[in-house]
């Protein structure tokens, strides 16, 4: 049998052990802006939804339950501006890295079909391209530098994990028409979208960017971070009802279902909004603390105009300065995790409790 695991790089997160050690051993305890992981509690209302519906003795279907199709549809129309959605145009997934991951597998490609993601990205990318064979490939603009022979998926990321950088209007548009013209499936993981600060992001669903028509694009969405739902593994994508047909007969093989306590939490969750302009509040003032202790640091923050993250440098070699935050007991995630472009920054995320970050803001000061 031979061994999958080999076609994959090293997992990254064990790299950063020994640092975490250091930190750790800071006399006020560690402050860890490494993963970006939620620390604040699950909205009351999710967490009735769940155990109202944990009575849930039967198997939950891959295609949910007619409730969490309707609040998919809802959601897309109301947030992202999708016009004549239906239930074919949506598809609950087992949190959004299990789709990244085994996206590639799914749609059948293979040895000889190429994967493109961003030049500075989530990691998952190159592993879903590595598990099936395909060739990954970095771009830094997907028109200017790809070819297009054999090229079955893009992958597009706005905003930005690591750099929080958010795709205008007219790049996506310019890059849903080239690809659409070449027979490129495109998808877009949009995962960080309600969380713009100096940007507005916009989904490739939206019909200015689309026409109006979803063929041969997917957008991925994901409870994680918008509601603090990462323990749950809600997420789902929506787009081309095709496209996502035959995911659903594939999953549907596979036994890819979302819990149904899980998606009946969904279905609250994304019936509101209050919750979540409540928690970009919360992440909006630990964003601006951190952010100018970062820059009266030395730091200089470049794009991170929307996600969970600050990109930031000190013009050194980035494992230089995850040791001189180590020190100072902050873990921070190391720009080479997300590519040799990103060898010289560090990816702060703004996740940790208020204490913490207050923490961090006197330890930087």
């Amino acid at each position: 049998m031979s061994a999958v695991s080999s076609r994959l790089p090293v997992f990254p997160w064990d790299k950063l052990e020994p640092y975490k050690a250091t930190a750790a051993a800071h006399p006020d305890g560690i402050v860890d802006l490494s993963v970006g992981t939620p620390v604040d509690p699950v909205p009351g209302l999710v967490q009735r939804a769940l155990v109202a519906a944990a009575d849930s003795p039967g198997y939950p279907t891959v295609w949910g339950t007619p409730a969490l199709r309707d609040a998919l549809v809802s959601w897309c129309e109301r947030r992202l501006g999708a016009v004549s959605f239906a239930h074919t145009h949506v598809l609950p997934v087992v949190g959004s890295k299990e789709l990244v991951a085994w996206l590639p597998t799914q749609l059948g490609l293979g040895p000889g079909d190429t994967v493109a993601y961003p030049r500075l990205a989530y990691p998952t990318y190159e592993v879903g391209a590595r598990l099936c064979g395909a060739t990954p490939v970095v771009y830094d603009d997907p028109v200017a530098d790809l070819d297009p022979a054999g090229l079955k998926l893009l992958w597009l990321n706005s905003p930005s994990n690591p750099t929080g950088r958010v795709l205008a209007e007219d790049e996506l548009t310019r890059i849903v028409a080239w690809a659409r013209e070449h027979g490129v499936l495109v998808f877009s993981d949009e995962c960080y979208l309600e969380l713009g600060w100096e940007a507005e992001p916009v989904s490739v669903l939206h019909p200015d960017v689309c026409g109006g028509t979803y063929e041969g694009i997917v957008s991925v969405h994901s409870l994680s971070k918008r509601s603090n739902l990462a323990g749950y593994r809600a997420a789902f994508v929506a787009g081309d009802p095709t496209v996502l047909g035959e995911l659903l007969q594939i999953r549907k093989h596979g036994g890819m279902m979302t819990p149904a306590p899980v998606q009946a939490a969904t279905v609250a969750a994304l019936g509101d909004d209050t919750h979540v302009a409540e928690q970009r509040a919360r992440y909006a003032a630990r964003r601006l603390a951190l952010r100018e202790a970062l820059l009266n640091h030395g730091f200089r923050i470049e794009h991170s105009e929307a996600s969970l993250y600050l990109w930031a440098t000190r013009d050194e070699p980035c494992w230089d300065t995850v040791a001189h935050l180590a020190e100072r007991g902050i873990l921070v995630a190391p720009g080479d995790f997300y590519g040799t472009a990103g060898e010289r920054f560090v990816r702060v995320a703004f996740t940790a409790t208020d204490e913490r970050v207050e923490a961090a803001v006197k330890r930087l000061g």
